[in-house]
């Protein structure tokens, strides 16, 4: 009676729990880097929103002369202010205003404590709190 070796082929239980643990790390990794991007696209959104709503800005001064007062604020831009000084072309340069990603509305003030001869424009973040730390950068 002759025995014969079979050769087995496949994996070990340790060669698959070494292959799993390093899919595991290299997934960890991944997840860390990519962790925080919700907070980048939000980010994003708030520059791109402060952008546009600072060339519709600029369009109303060139035709206007002056800006939207704070009291008027970004409204102006949406329908024509009722208080002095009262724009002599108005014209509608957004259907309605944008909110921040965190569902507020822009801060806009002008004359601006930050840019006195201009305005300041900015969101108030996560916390919907003006001049905190968690403030997206703003125009």
């Amino acid at each position: 009676m002759k025995t014969r070796k079979r050769n087995q082929a496949g994996f070990t239980l340790l060669e698959i729990m070494l292959v799993v643990g390093i899919i595991v790390i290299i997934l960890g990794v991944a997840v860390s880097k990519l962790g925080n991007t919700t907070g980048i696209a939000k980010d994003m959104r708030v520059k791109a929103d402060l952008q546009s709503i600072s060339t519709q800005l600029k369009l109303y001064e060139s035709v206007n002369g002056f800006l939207p007062t704070t009291e008027q604020g970004l409204q102006a831009l949406v329908t024509p202010p009722d208080s002095d000084p009262k724009p002599t072309r108005w014209y509608q340069l957004f259907k309605e205003l944008p909110q921040d990603p965190w569902s507020n509305n822009y801060i806009y003030l002008s004359p601006g404590r930050k840019n006195p001869t201009s305005y300041d424009l900015y969101s108030a973040g996560p916390d919907r709190k003006p001049d905190t730390t968690d403030d997206p950068p703003g125009a």
